[in-house]
């Protein structure tokens, strides 16, 4: 098994700040607030507010006349957090989880970026996914119960799920919950649900959650 780091940082980006630059690793950005261009080796992205990107090539990142807030999950080997942003000493970063993932070298292996929302009261019956990833919660608030562990989650709040290992997540009946993901799957899922509910009765029970995929990429594991 391959071990490597997952992590999930938020950035707080000023309005017209200098162009932040990202060295070359597997990662997805999540706009939360503002927009932003990201450049690659070929070309530009225009990313708006609920907007995601994935890649692994090093990247620019130009920020315009508003504030950004970005959710940036990255995969490494490192065994620290990255200190913040050198090319942009304005930001803030904060290192809001991290995770080790095991992953089978046996696969090839993609990483997805995609929104999951409920209406109030909606809960995602007991199920497990096909690779590890890390969540955290846009909107509303979303219980996980998993390997014995009970919690509850609100906008900001981020969780790491396995994959394998069973997942009940009922959400408040308060307001719609919605929450935003990254995580890694055998390439042979492209364009594919990962979700596998462990009750024959949960499978053939109607489901309430929407499912919005921003972008997904297949990528090479760090060495």
């Amino acid at each position: 098994m391959s071990s490597l780091m997952l992590r999930l940082f938020e950035d707080e980006l000023p309005a017209h700040c200098p162009p932040i630059y990202l060295p070359a690793a597997p990662r997805a950005l999540y706009l939360a607030q503002g927009e932003a261009t990201v450049e690659d080796a070929v070309s530009g992205t225009l990313l708006l507010q609920g907007a995601a990107w994935v890649g692994e090539d090093a990247l620019t990142l130009n920020i315009g006349a508003a504030p950004v807030r970005m959710w940036r999950w990255e995969l490494s080997t490192a065994a620290t957090a990255a200190p913040g942003l050198p090319s942009a000493p304005a930001t803030r970063t904060a290192l809001k989880l991290e995770a080790p993932v095991e992953l089978d070298p046996g696969f090839d292996w993609l990483m997805r970026c995609d929104e999951v929302g409920f209406p109030p009261g909606g809960v995602a019956l007991t199920h497990v996914h096909q690779g590890p990833g890390i969540r955290i919660c846009a909107e509303g608030e979303i219980g996980i119960e998993t390997q014995g562990r009970a919690q509850r989650l609100g906008p900001g709040q981020a969780w790491f799920e396995l994959g394998p290992a069973p997942v009940l997540a009922p959400t408040t009946e308060r307001e719609p919950t919605r929450f935003v993901r990254c995580f890694l799957l055998p390439r042979q899922l492209k364009g594919r649900s990962s979700i596998r509910y462990v009750r024959q009765e949960d499978a053939d029970a109607p489901k309430v959650q929407t499912y919005r995929v921003f972008a997904e990429r297949y990528i090479r594991l760090p060495q």
